[in-house]
């Protein structure tokens, strides 16, 4: 990745990043026990096992790398990028999840969990390097969002490089989309009918059944995945990020929860941090992740946190496909879901290999309960 061409924060912090995203070959053991921290310190944590397990060891590896070890930030955005150039499950990163023009679009944040500051990009175009932009966001200005063909123009002024963003294979994915009919596809109360027709489209009138209708259809979407890390320091810091390439056959301009503070990811070093995935169209109206460490904040457990901030999505919204990750400032962590079998990576202290944890998926509570009592203005 290239880094900003710009005055750079730290030589280490900008050496540590540069090492780890040409090469994570090299290790080192995790003797983070100083100063009364936990043993597991450092730590790194993240949604999905599979092939997202190599974001969890590139971040790892970074923060026990003996000769220049890497700051949580750092460790974020390493394994972020690894997860963006290895196209993590094509939901990551280019060439995954074509728009309804056959475009890929990048979101992309990440959070300081010392000073609460964020640094983010929605719908980012003809950029690879989303964590890094996001990351740059952060680092050179005073602003913690920036979008579409605005944040491709600060980030080619800040040294990144603009290239097509579609593959072979996206574009073969889209081109199989429209001679299936555009289905499925995120159109509501619009002609000709989405069902059937590619459009283009126009809106209809609106009246109380429409309303009631968009509720019902909001059930249960196309799932997609993203990547959520939160990484606690050696030193006991913490910062968390997210990545992702949004939802399949979006609409043009979509931004879903991956950017949004408190929604893709969230992390206070005073109390824990959390990442998330799944229907990022609803999760954002709940504030997931932010209601997961609120909830640490009164006590919860992190497996009672995640459970806790699934299940108030779940009350609304009872297909929801969702997934939570919560570890608190020790290191003690947990998940839930919904909708899937949702998992998790981490890794810490010395522990030789990331290890995965699976998690059933919750059981919506209230189930009495109809969405068509759900309030049309939800």
């Amino acid at each position: 990745m290239k880094r900003p061409a710009v005055a750079q924060p730290t030589i280490s912090a900008c050496a540590a990043v540069a090492l780890f995203l040409t090469t994570i070959t090299s290790s080192a053991s995790a003797s983070a026990t100083g100063n009364g921290k936990p043993s597991n310190f450092p730590f790194v944590i993240n949604t999905w096992g599979g092939a997202f397990t190599a974001a969890t060891d590139a971040a790892y590896l970074s923060l026990v790398n003996s000769s220049q070890p890497a700051s949580a930030l750092d460790a974020v955005e390493i394994g972020c990028a690894t997860c963006e150039r290895n196209q993590c499950d094509t939901t990551v990163g280019f060439g995954g999840s074509p728009d309804e023009n056959c475009e890929t679009t990048l979101d992309a944040m990440i959070m300081d969990g010392t000073t609460m500051k964020t640094g983010a990009v929605a719908g980012m175009r003809r950029i690879k390097d989303a964590i890094g932009v996001a990351r740059a966001v952060l680092l050179y200005t005073r602003h913690s969002l920036l979008v579409g063909d605005l944040a491709t123009e600060f980030a080619v002024a800040n040294g990144f490089r603009e290239q097509d963003l579609s593959t072979e294979e996206s574009t073969a994915k889209c081109s199989e989309w429209k001679r299936g009919g555009c289905r499925p596809n995120y159109r509501l109360n619009v002609s000709p009918d989405p069902d059937t027709s590619c459009g283009p489209y126009t809106p209809l009138p609106l009246n109380g059944l429409n309303l009631k209708m968009t509720v019902e259809e909001d059930q249960g979407g196309a799932s997609h995945d993203t990547i959520s890390m939160v990484v606690i320091h050696s030193s006991g810091e913490m910062a968390a990020g997210t990545s992702t390439n949004g939802a399949s056959h979006k609409v043009p301009g979509r931004v879903g929860d991956g950017p949004i503070v408190g929604s893709g990811s969230y992390v206070d070093g005073d109390v824990g941090g959390c990442g998330a995935t799944g229907d990022g169209d609803i999760m954002m109206r709940f504030l997931p992740c932010y209601q997961a460490v609120e909830n640490l904040r009164r006590g919860m457990t992190p497996t009672e946190a995640a459970e806790d901030a699934v299940h108030r999505m779940v009350r609304k919204y009872p297909n929801i496909s969702s997934g939570i990750v919560v570890v608190d400032k020790n290191g003690e962590h947990g998940g839930a879901g919904s909708g899937w079998t949702f998992t998790y990576s981490y890794r810490g202290g010395d522990m030789g290999a990331t290890e995965v944890v699976t998690v059933p998926p919750v059981t919506a509570p209230d189930t009495h309960r109809s969405v068509h009592t759900i309030p049309d203005d939800i």
